[in-house]
């Protein structure tokens, strides 16, 4: 039996596998983000700790199996995040996770050109090397660091002893050559990290190494057993829905929303809205790493006293499509899309008195859609077509926000019954790594569900693509209210003619 672990934003999920990948068990546990000051996101490294135990406790309690019957464990979970260790291992900073943007001077003396054109993503705060050079510079506790971890590289070492990272998520750091696979001198010096002060890079589904006393205790699982290297959640969630060729477009409705495409070619957007990241088997993810989503749900399900998501889908199932012209713009924590702009915020625009609770749920859902629609639009120019969409995440359980996202697109939607597939694709590496299974395709087969595609509407065609008109006017329009944003310099799109 194989152990999946998923260190999410607002949860720890766990998932038991047997070694054909079949999930025989699951739980989870939650837990908050503190926001010390505006701008600011913040967790304590320890609650993942104290979660760890008891949630795997407990899906092998639901999977009928002993600690002692667990064979190999992965770790997958959010990426972008950043904290400071010391020679041993041990936090000594909470992690600023991926929505924390205080590192905004960090990046003002850095060439976004130079970021876009080695690293293939965006200069950006949210970005691991911006917040390893901030908190050199304002945190005392980190003159202490031996290393600067994401989450999951943090909980590997804390497991195994070894401080090791995955491709896919050091190409998410802004000091990793894409082209090159591999820290690049010349991006570690324009935010003064030494490259020793990094995890050692390995595959994915490698072995990071044998789980050690401390992990044992950790986890309650015997030592000895091997630990995968793991990944970035970006990552690991479509590979745990099967994704390793091109062909769908990925659509990750969690807390925040990532859109992306597996490519086989190294290729760059050259307009600043795409990153181009690693992605385990050897291929490219191209993608939007995502606006707030599910979190823009919850907020408005907490502004308006509506009770949950299911209570917000069927009050948006009664508004028409595009809300009676009501438009939402999700740029709660800033835009991602049609551009980035740190220092746009969120609206709602062309409310009447005749609107109500169904127009803004329903403008709210089909706002993060048009994000969704802009993100998918530029895959297309870029030569990364999609045949459809592979929704995944807890988002994608709303039926309706499936269909406005078919709709809106003209692609069938394809939305497995497991839907929260980070922690599965977890497993899928340790499977890989320990040897109960040769090679990652063998391993994506086998979780590959067969799903019955949810067909367009074709007769809401017309209404979406005028709302989307008016978000795109609205974004336009909000646009000079906000700061200059931190805008790549353009070049040549094919990363290989440099």
């Amino acid at each position: 039996m194989i152990v999946g672990i998923d260190i999410g934003t607002q949860s720890l999920k766990v998932a038991v596998a047997d070694r054909a990948l079949k999930v025989r068990g699951e739980a989870a546990a939650p837990y908050r983000v503190n926001f010390p000051r505006p701008g600011w996101a913040e967790q304590d490294p320890a609650s993942w700790e104290q979660a760890l135990g008891a949630t795997i406790a407990l899906a092998l309690g639901r999977a009928g199996v002993a600690a002692r019957d667990i064979a190999a464990v992965g770790v997958c979970g959010q990426l972008d995040g950043c904290l400071a260790a010391d020679a041993e291992g041990n936090a000594l900073t909470p992690c600023l996770v991926w929505m924390d943007r205080r590192a905004r001077q960090e990046i003002a003396d850095v060439p976004a050109a130079l970021i876009r054109s080695r690293a293939g993503i965006v200069l950006d705060a949210g970005h691991m090397a911006a917040k390893i050079r901030w908190l050199k510079r304002h945190d005392a506790r980190a003159a202490g660091a031996a290393r600067f971890h994401q989450p999951v590289s943090y909980m590997v070492e804390r497991l195994t002893g070894r401080a090791v990272m995955d491709h896919a998520l050091a190409s998410t750091t802004m000091v990793y050559a894409i082209d090159r696979r591999g820290f690049d001198p010349a991006l570690l010096d324009c935010f003064e990290i030494d490259g020793a002060e990094l995890p050692a890079l390995a595959e994915a589904e490698a072995c990071a190494g044998p789980l050690s006393p401390r992990g044992a205790e950790l986890t309650g699982l015997p030592s000895g057993i091997p630990v995968a290297v793991g990944t970035g959640d970006d990552f690991s969630t479509p590979l745990g829905a099967g994704l390793l060729e091109p062909g769908s477009l990925a659509v990750l409705l969690g807390t925040g929303e990532v859109v992306g495409t597996v490519h086989a070619r190294l290729v760059v957007d050259e307009s600043g809205l795409v990153e181009t990241h690693a992605y385990p088997g050897g291929a490219y993810f191209l993608e939007n790493p995502g606006w707030l989503s599910g979190g823009a749900v919850a907020w408005l399900c907490e502004v308006l006293g509506i009770d949950g998501f299911g209570s917000l889908d069927t009050q948006a199932a009664t508004a028409p499509p595009g809300a009676e012209g009501v438009t939402f713009l999700p740029a709660l924590t800033g835009a991602m899309a049609p551009e980035w702009n740190a220092d746009l915020r969120g609206c709602f625009y062309g409310l009447t008195p005749s609107h109500g609770r169904p127009h803004l749920a329903r403008a709210l859902l089909e706002g993060c859609a048009f994000a969704m629609r802009d993100v998918a639009d530029r895959l297309r120019d870029m030569g990364a077509e999609s045949r459809n969409l592979l929704l995944l995440g807890g988002g994608a359980r709303s039926r309706l926000w499936a269909q406005i996202r078919a709709d809106i697109m003209g692609l069938p939607a394809l939305v497995p019954a497991r839907v929260d597939t980070s922690p599965v694709g977890a497993a899928v590496l340790a499977a890989v790594a320990a040897g109960f299974i040769e090679d990652l395709p063998s391993a994506a087969r086998l979780v590959r569900e067969p799903v019955a595609p949810l067909a367009p509407v074709a007769a809401n065609r017309n209404a979406y693509d005028e709302a989307y008109g008016k978000y795109r006017r609205l974004f336009a329009s909000l646009k000079p209210m906000a700061a200059p944003a931190v805008v790549a310099i353009p070049f040549g799109r094919e990363a290989g003619a440099r």
